[in-house]
């Protein structure tokens, strides 16, 4: 079964956690110094908050799976649609090692669709964009501009 993701960086994290918390009625499945995360099942979400971005706001979306069928199942899902996308296998990051596949919509919004392999200690930093580039992420996603290439016009695979 599949769980929809959403990462949004924030100014405050302790402040953040304190209105998340009271709107989801839980406690954060995660909390670290820099990084917190939500598993709901109702909704069925993966809600993160970081204070890894540059810019308060949606980081990204995504979609969780539980399993590697269920990755290919959207890799393939990509593939048929021509988006484009970038994998990253055994991906160290927001405490977590996964398999992901990224892709960005027509209005320059990251999808991650991943599968969560192990929790690790550390935040990660697998292909974290440079403080140059114009948009940055607080997950470790790969540069935007290398996903972007086919928006808008032709589509074309990187």
């Amino acid at each position: 079964m599949k769980r929809f993701h959403v990462h949004i960086a924030v100014a405050n994290l302790a402040e953040s956690v304190s209105f998340y918390r009271a709107l989801f009625a839980a406690e954060p499945t995660v909390l670290k110094p820099d990084y917190a995360k939500w598993m709901l099942d109702d909704p069925r979400v993966n809600f993160a908050i970081s204070t890894r971005g540059r810019q308060p706001g949606l980081d990204h979306l995504g979609i969780q799976v539980e399993n590697n069928d269920e990755l290919g199942e959207l890799r393939d899902r990509l593939d048929a649609a021509a988006l484009p996308a970038v994998a990253q296998e055994q991906a160290a990051c927001c405490y977590a090692r996964s398999d992901k596949h990224w892709t960005v919509d027509p209005q320059g919004i990251a999808w991650e669709s991943f599968h969560s392999l192990a929790t690790i200690p550390v935040f990660g930093g697998d292909n974290v964009p440079s403080q140059d580039e114009a948009k940055a992420s607080a997950c470790c996603a790969p540069a935007i501009e290398t996903v972007k290439v086919a928006f808008p016009g032709k589509h074309v695979r990187t």
